[in-house]
């Protein structure tokens, strides 16, 4: 399976940002715009993961849940990454979110799994180009733009299948959750 742990913004969140991006859809066709289902704040990409780790890395996320307690959080901005992605970014809690990011990151590693080593840098994906597209425009046009404050409580195992979803893209499914802050189900 091809998992990842990610935060997922609200409703009214993912609206809110739908709302501000349509217009730069509808004027960039060139862009594979991510749909608004798949929106999420990625703490920790893990890959390709064999069935037989599943149960042990959901205990140590669990466990990694327990250890933080919410986020108060906002998207906001824009930026990119090159010619090839278009994201907005994550404001708040940002030293909290680079830390509950390095506990699910610990969990995978704990779990045996090999895990990149790179500056963690939220945000969510808004589209991906293939590189002749100049972004910085509309990096621009989401400067100022900034979402409503949200509460994150929830940390998610996701599985994505790549091809999946109806459109071609990839069809992202939580195979598991569990409440920040809160103890884990296997202890009292």
């Amino acid at each position: 399976m091809r998992l990842f742990v990610a935060l997922t913004p609200p409703g009214e969140v993912i609206e809110a940002l739908r709302v501000v991006t349509q217009e730069l859809r509808e004027c960039t066709l060139e862009l594979r715009w991510t749909r608004p289902q798949q929106w999420h704040v990625t703490l920790a990409f893990l890959g390709e993961v064999g069935d037989d780790i599943v149960d042990e890395l959901a205990r140590r996320l669990s466990r990694a849940a327990a250890r933080h307690s919410p986020l108060a959080l906002a998207l906001g901005g824009g930026g990119r990454f090159g010619h090839r992605v278009l994201w907005t970014g994550v404001r708040g809690d940002r030293d909290k979110l680079r830390r509950l990011a390095g506990s699910t990151s610990a969990a995978a590693r704990r779990s045996r799994l090999t895990m990149e080593h790179r500056p963690y840098r939220p945000h969510v994906t808004l589209a991906r180009a293939d590189g002749g597209v100049d972004l910085r425009p509309l990096v621009e046009r989401l400067a100022s733009w900034q979402g409503p404050p949200w509460v994150a409580t929830r940390l998610q195992l996701v599985c994505s299948r790549l091809g999946a979803a109806p459109d071609g893209s990839a069809l992202h499914e939580p195979i598991a959750g569990w409440s920040l802050g809160s103890p884990p189900a296997d202890h009292p």
